[in-house]
């Protein structure tokens, strides 16, 4: 379909929505309070679904809130592109899936709420593969019951491809959903194997890791000083014999998608808030016209520079921890606007940020010279989509470009309205009195646990991803598979660091000097401990920030044998950390930054996946059964995923655009429905 028919029918669905009033309009929006809010929506398997509120949305000027409304939908166009990426089997199972689900006369019988579970879990992960563990989904409903379904949901609610027969779709998905050794693991990191043939993620097709790995060593010039983020938009594959990129771009993969993305981008530009802003938009459309990377770089380097507007978003492919090699983006997108009052808290930290950089415990050779653009913000988010959707980070760092970030700084943000949803949903629910060690450090936690971790983010996100530098020559992306890992220890470790620093009460961003106490207690039994009960006995940790977490955590309990600065205590049978001395704790995490810095900045494969093995992967099955039971025993689920708030725009007689509703209520299996029919499109 050619754009401008696209266009056509984009504009005229958009006018089928609006409501034009006779009378003066009055805006309808006002945040409810928190007391008043209801955050928690329902809950199933080891997923909880809340709601966030978008507070002061109603202060946004009536050109603000249609620039959000315009971003919004740009966001939510590329929907079914993370699902394509996550799996070449997730979009035609969860169509297949949401036929049943909206048209089957059986809704009462275990094999309906087995299908209704895993068509939910989908929808959490994006794909049949669990969003952080990265297994596969179990059925819990009949393969003939599914097949007896298929053959009896109308034919064009299954959303065929062209061609294609009811026979050949099911002969097709039938063993992916029931034989768990097709498609087994989404993203694959362990050690020894192919990961590229032993990942279900589909930005490879028909190449090994190794050709892979080839290519874009012979693309590469080692010599170049700019060099652009090889792989990052596309899929590679090996056709007729020849390995060759597919991009995605206007007029490549995904173009469908991508062309309504770029019809609600040009639209706000339009409305942009200032010139600087525009400019950003328009460069991303130019990018996403034609799919060329350094015009990515230069739309990266303006969206740095935006410093002024009050709305900002991120939009395309960008984080890489989708891809087992980490070179290649899945598709992510969220709009927000700034938080004035808490950013007063990130400013004093970007406006210190050579300070820190010069005071950091690494070498002085792995050092920036000069820190640049480094800056941050707390925001409000107003929606999340494709990666960062139903669940979400709580910061956010970009450009990843090293050679931008050293040149032309880093923008971070804090989603502080998702923390509030984080926190109000969890008063209450007994965690801190079955893991932490004694009433000291429930005190202590309940007293400043919500301020230290949302400060531990802004020091993650702002100071440390922006610290340290590679040195001429290295590869960025030297450490492989590794790599993700690495860079999410090296931004805790720094922001751990600080956070005992006496630095943190002289700038006001702590009330007294041990309040960080409460982020190392939480941190560390959440790396020693309870992150454990989202493993699966038996398995090892797979993610990234698990990896991390652990990492850092362990190393620091193997360095305290003689020392005795951390250990872990049995009392009862049941495992708790205790630390005895914050202070040389602190002083154990400077000496892990220090090395992981040079690791990073020497490019040091060996040195990373031998930290990473040791530390970061293997877990205690009977510990990690354990700490699964009294999760069990609290009914606390491990995982958290989010339901939008649906935005309507208002428009006068004339078709102007006039105001903005704001609605909360809408149901989760409702929204993931509506999104299947409003943002997807069949190939």
């Amino acid at each position: 379909m050619k754009k401008s028919v696209i266009s056509v029918i984009i504009a005229m669905t958009v006018l089928t929505f609006f409501s034009c009033k006779e009378k003066p309009y009055q805006s309808e929006l006002n945040t409810p309070s928190i007391d008043e809010f209801n955050y928690k929506v329902e809950e199933f398997a080891d997923m909880g679904i809340l709601r966030y509120r978008v507070p002061d949305i109603e202060q946004l000027s009536t050109q603000q809130k249609e620039l959000l409304y315009c971003l919004t939908e740009a966001a939510l166009q590329g929907r079914d592109i993370i699902y394509d990426q996550n799996c070449k089997y997730n979009l035609p199972v969860r169509r297949t899936l949401e036929a049943i689900y909206a048209n089957t006369k059986d809704t009462t019988s275990e094999n309906f709420k087995g299908l209704e579970l895993y068509l939910k879990e989908m929808w959490v992960s994006n794909g049949i593969h669990h969003h952080y563990g990265g297994d596969k989904f179990t059925p819990h409903f009949a393969q003939d019951y599914f097949v007896n379904e298929v053959k009896n949901v109308p034919v064009e609610a299954l959303k065929l491809g062209e061609k294609q027969s009811v026979d050949a779709l099911l002969a097709e998905i039938t063993p992916v959903i029931f034989n768990p050794e097709i498609a087994k693991k989404r993203t694959n990191q362990e050690a020894g194997v192919d990961l590229i043939a032993t990942s279900a993620g589909n930005y490879y097709d028909g190449v090994t890791q190794q050709e892979a790995e080839d290519f874009y060593a012979n693309l590469k010039d080692t010599t170049d000083t700019e060099p652009i983020s090889y792989g990052l938009n596309s899929k590679l594959v090996k056709r007729n014999g020849q390995i060759v990129e597919d991009v995605y771009k206007v007029g490549g993969l995904y173009s469908a998608a991508i062309e309504k993305t770029v019809f609600w981008l040009e639209k706000a530009a339009k409305v942009a808030e200032n010139d600087a802003q525009k400019a950003v938009i328009e460069k991303l459309v130019e990018y996403y016209r034609t799919g060329d990377l350094k015009t990515f770089d230069a739309y990266a380097i303006l969206w740095v520079k935006d410093l002024d507007s009050k709305l900002d978003f991120v939009n395309g492919f960008t984080e890489s921890y989708g891809d087992p090699l980490g070179m290649k983006a899945s598709w992510e997108a969220l709009v927000n606007y700034k938080n004035m009052e808490a950013t007063k808290r990130t400013e004093i930290i970007s406006n210190n940020a050579q300070w820190f950089e010069h005071n950091s415990p690494v070498d002085d050779c792995f050092k920036k010279e000069e820190v640049k653009g480094v800056s941050a913000k707390v925001i409000t988010v107003a929606i999340l989509a494709g990666d960062c959707y139903p669940t979400t980070p709580i910061g956010i760092n970009l450009p990843n470009s090293n050679w931008i970030r050293a040149a032309h700084g880093s923008k971070s943000v804090t989603i502080e309205n998702i923390t509030e949803a984080y926190n109000e949903a969890a008063k209450g629910n007994g965690f801190s009195q079955e893991f932490y060690w004694s009433e000291n450090e429930v005190d202590l936690v309940s007293k400043y646990g919500n301020m230290t971790n949302n400060l531990h983010t802004d020091l993650h996100e702002c100071l440390g991803h922006a610290s340290g530098k590679l040195l001429p020559g290295v590869d960025p992306d030297a450490l492989k598979a590794y790599g993700s890992t690495i860079e999410e220890a090296r931004a805790d470790l720094f922001g751990l660091y600080f956070m005992a620093h006496p630095k943190m009460v002289e700038l006001g961003l702590l009330p007294e000097p041990d309040a960080y106490k409460a982020e190392y207690y939480s941190y560390f039994t959440n790396g020693l401990l309870t992150q454990l009960t989202r493993i699966i006995p038996g398995n090892n940790i797979e993610e990234a920030h698990m990896r991390n977490r652990q990492l850092i955590a362990s190393w620091v309990l193997d360095k305290s044998k003689e020392d005795r600065a951390i250990e872990i205590k049995v009392r009862d049978n049941e495992h708790f950390v205790v630390i005895n001395d914050y202070k040389l704790v602190q002083k154990h995490l400077g000496e892990l930054l220090a090395e992981i810095q040079k690791i990073k900045s020497i490019g040091n494969y060996k040195g990373a996946m031998n930290l990473v093995e040791k530390y970061g992967v293997k877990i205690d099955k009977a510990v990690n059964q354990e700490i699964r039971d009294r999760y069990a025993h609290l009914n606390i689920k491990p995982y958290k995923g989010f339901v939008n708030p649906v935005y309507t725009p208002v428009l006068d007689k004339n078709g102007n655009f006039i105001d903005l509703k704001i609605d909360y209520t809408e149901g989760y299996a409702q929204q993931h429905l509506r999104y299947s029919k409003d943002y997807s499109e069949v190939k």
